[in-house]
């Protein structure tokens, strides 16, 4: 089963406008809280939008985050990088962005088990990280990883066939 839904989820831009319950929000951020982090330091945070107005204005903010202007959900990462610092040896420093596309990964694929769509659009580290740190409100030591729009799908592409053997290495 765990096959099928990585073979089948993929990035949805369009999305039905139907409310997605409470109940299935916050199975979504369990799994992204269940993703393995550098010495357990689980170093994030969550936001989960669902006013109308404000999906719009993040939209606005990134071009390449127009999906949200349907979706019903969009779930913001931030990564929380001091949470790695001061660690036994310095372990998990600097893994943060690691651990937060491990998050990304769970919420993408519970999403998907859901039945619903999702799509990524990753914040950091490009220029439009000041415009969503600004209409978020998330202080300088935190860092919006990314934006993903998640909803009843209006659209649904074709799975692709991705393993390619000129990509792997044996060493037997």
């Amino acid at each position: 089963m765990t096959h099928e839904i990585i073979k089948t989820r993929r990035s949805i831009r369009k999305f039905k406008p139907t409310p997605i319950p409470k109940d299935k929000i916050i199975a979504i951020l369990e799994a992204a809280m269940l993703a393995p982090s550098a010495c357990n330091t689980r170093p994030w945070r969550f936001i989960a939008i669902t006013n109308r107005e404000m999906l719009n204005r993040l939209a606005d903010a990134h071009k390449w985050a127009q999906m949200l202007r349907t979706a019903p959900l969009a779930i913001v990462v931030v990564a929380l990088p001091a949470t790695q610092d001061g660690q036994k040896f310095d372990l998990p420093l600097g893994f943060y962005p690691q651990d937060c596309g491990a998050a990304t990964q769970n919420i993408l694929l519970q999403a998907e088990a859901l039945g619903l769509g999702s799509c990524w659009c990753g914040v950091y580290p490009k220029p439009v990280l000041p415009a969503i740190r600004e209409i978020l409100e998330i202080p300088e030591e935190e860092q919006p990883f990314n934006l993903i729009a998640v909803g009843e799908k209006d659209e649904w592409p074709e799975p692709r066939g991705r393993y390619d053997e000129a990509k792997v290495t044996w060493i037997e």
